[in-house]
């Protein structure tokens, strides 16, 4: 199989020691039985066994070693895939090879940035460079051979064997005890400074987070079976963490740097996206320039309304590299490393980043980037990143009152294209494996505290058991593993096909790309009928069938239900909501919007998040002028935003009515 075209810390990372070894089965149902891949018969007790046998060995205290494993990989091995930040198994012990980085190819589809800009191109291939600074004499870089130094192994055995994993890394923090304190403390308090090393931040802020959560994760306990189907249990254990142990580890510190728009606790800079005009061979222009929109949200009447997530595709540092080019043109308010949550805001907030490839919600939204890979799975999206998000997303949801729910915290797959041309060419990450009932829940809005409202469902299969056939773009097999989805079909039976997006006539069904036939956990739309196990939903201007016995892959769900006006035989989507043109003032030419490829008909029902009037904001050129040139132009019509299918899209308020609305 081919690599994956992108510089990464941790190197070229291949599927093709880890894809199925037969041919796919039949398309299966989200969290049945069917199609599942079942981990082989295994002690159920062997993991929680090794975590104590190695905390006996190394003489490290039993929930430290539990905790840190939990907050680095939810004790999860991923198979010995490293993660996106060169970390093997549930400890991720990392292992960093300069020799297998390589460059990512621009005709390669994943590095096609859309910057939603419509006066530059549509679409911006990045050529990207190797990183010259990449710090490769790191150790924190170097935690596997590090590890397997001092057991007298091969770092290919930690990579594999999960008990050898968990000795390395017992053996790891008993070595960082004896730094930070000179010896193995008795007390549970004493290993703060040595969990902090552990994290492998080289920032104070960002190493005393990760001590943090796993002092936070001591306090409250944690239980769960492993995907590999073994049970782990960390008993809470009250315990006030000694931070004083920190000290020796001589980290650094942000003090006189500009200070990013984060929370309290969070390994969190500032690091400028590049905005600079570009030069044309010797001639600049005021309309050419890179990476994002000058603006004074929420000041200039522009709101802050939706907080949009990506991943990278490339790493970390590369992303930043990328953005601080001024000929990228394309850049995201803010990025999270996998490894440990470090965040880098690149963008201010009250100013437009160039990231969902859809101009009104770029004006509209704060863009944040994750390091990781789409197509490669979960086990990029790691607790550390999970965490450090949600913190993030809840302080900007309180700054900017964004609501914490599913209709405002959005992924990139699920924001719509400007016109029909562009709708299939958006983006699909953060992808079918961005845990999203997990996420929520870490944001302290789990979709089951949800309204109900009747015959709307919110999608929810259980995705640690929700395992479907997904194979790459290219055709090959993705190893099986917890996605956060449900395949849409034809008809209420799995012998029947799965259904096609207009936007996606061609796309072969089980492919991780083809948004067309997925309905994501979060999104809610209007039940149409049931059958059986069976559940039809209206989507994409076509009836829908989702296996749902007993409302096993939904929750609650609430919302405004519209559908066509009497009279009505059928009425346009849009991807984006426009003033009328009479409302654009002299000197801002009149936008327009195009119809996306779906025509709403007699009969179905789509469940809207709000109305909202038409509104643009003009940002033609480089020097910033709120007078003049940037202008905020709202219109008059109204328009609803409703779950149309995989993705948004906008009807105008006067083509339907409202036939229901939350209590």
């Amino acid at each position: 199989m081919k690599k994956s075209k992108w510089l990464k810390v941790a190197g070229s990372l291949s599927l093709s020691g880890f894809l199925l070894g037969s041919a796919l089965s039949p398309v299966s149902p989200s969290g049945s039985s069917h199609g599942i891949a079942r981990a082989a018969t295994v002690d159920s007790l062997a993991l929680q066994t090794s975590f104590q046998d190695a905390a006996e060995e190394f003489n490290v205290p039993v929930e430290i070693l539990l905790s840190v494993g939990y907050n680095m990989s939810l004790w999860e091995h991923h198979a010995g895939k490293p993660s996106a930040s060169g970390g093997y198994g549930l400890m991720h012990l990392t292992d960093v090879d300069p020799d297998s980085l390589e460059e990512p190819h621009s005709d390669d589809p994943l590095h096609m940035f859309l910057s939603g800009k419509e006066d530059k191109p549509e679409t911006q291939a990045v050529t990207i460079e190797r990183i010259s600074d990449l710090s490769m004499t790191d150790p924190a870089l170097h935690t596997l051979h590090a590890a397997a130094d001092l057991l007298s192994l091969s770092p290919d055995t930690l990579k594999k064997d999960n008990e050898q994993n968990i000795r390395g890394a017992a053996a790891l923090l008993a070595k960082y005890a004896k730094q930070t304190v000179g010896e193995n403390p008795g007390n549970l308090s004493e290993w703060y400074g040595a969990v902090a090393k552990y994290s492998g931040s080289s920032d104070e802020i960002g190493a005393r987070d990760f001590a943090d959560r796993v002092y936070e994760t001591i306090n409250k306990g944690a239980v769960k079976q492993t995907e590999d189907g073994y049970s782990v249990k960390l008993t809470a254990k009250p315990t006030q963490p000694d931070k004083k142990t920190i000290t020796p580890l001589n980290l650094k510190s942000d003090d006189g740097e500009i200070k990013a728009d984060c929370p309290n606790g969070l390994a969190c800079h500032f690091v400028p996206a590049a905005y600079n005009k570009i030069d044309h061979d010797g001639t600049v222009y005021e309309w050419s320039y890179g990476n994002y929109d000058k603006a004074n949200r929420p000041y200039d009447d522009q709101e802050i309304k939706y907080i949009v997530l990506h991943d990278t595709e490339i790493s970390y540092d590369l992303t930043k590299t990328v953005f601080k080019r001024e000929t990228t043109q394309a850049s995201a308010h803010y990025v999270i490393r996998s490894s440990d949550g470090d965040i880098t805001q690149m963008v201010n907030n009250k100013d437009v980043a160039w990231h969902a490839g859809n101009w009104y919600f770029n004006s509209k939204s704060i863009g944040i980037e994750h390091e990781g890979i789409a197509i490669e799975g979960a086990a990029w999206y790691n607790e550390q990143l999970y965490h450090a998000s949600a913190r993030l997303v809840k302080h900007l949801s309180k700054e900017y009152n964004i609501p914490l729910d599913r209709d405002h915290i959005i992924a990139h797959d699920e924001v719509p294209g400007t016109s029909a041309t562009r709708q299939p060419a958006m983006h699909w990450d953060p992808g079918p494996f961005w845990d999203w009932a997990h996420y929520m829940k870490v944001l302290g809005a789990p979709l089951e505290s949800g309204k109900k409202q009747k015959d709307v469902v919110q999608i929810r299969p259980d995705f640690n058991h929700n395992m479907p056939d997904l194979q790459t773009p290219t055709g090959e097999p993705v190893p099986r593993q917890s996605a956060n989805f449900v395949y849409l079909y034809t008809a209420p039976s799995f012998d029947a096909p799965l259904i096609k997006d207009a936007a996606l006539p061609n796309a072969h069904p089980l492919d991780a790309s083809n948004w067309g036939n997925k309905a994501v956990t979060g999104q809610t739309f209007y039940k149409a009928e049931e059958d059986g196990d069976w559940t039809a939903i209206w989507y994409g201007a076509q009836k829908a069938w989702f296996y749902n016995p007993k409302g096993t892959n939904t929750t609650k769900g609430s919302g405004i239900v519209i559908t066509l006006k009497e009279g009505k035989t059928g009425i346009p989507v849009y991807g984006l909501a426009y003033p009328e043109a009479e409302a654009f003032p002299e000197g801002i030419p009149v936008r327009g919007m195009t119809e996306l490829q779906y025509t709403l008909t007699p009969g179905q029902k789509y469940v809207a998040s709000e109305k909202v009037k038409g509104s643009y904001y003009s940002a033609p050129v480089y020097t910033y002028n709120p007078e003049t040139t940037h202008k905020i132009v709202w219109g008059d019509d109204e328009f609803y935003l409703i779950h149309l299918n995989h993705r948004l899209a906008f009807v105008r308020a006067g083509d339907v009515n409202v036939v229901a609305s939350p209590k």
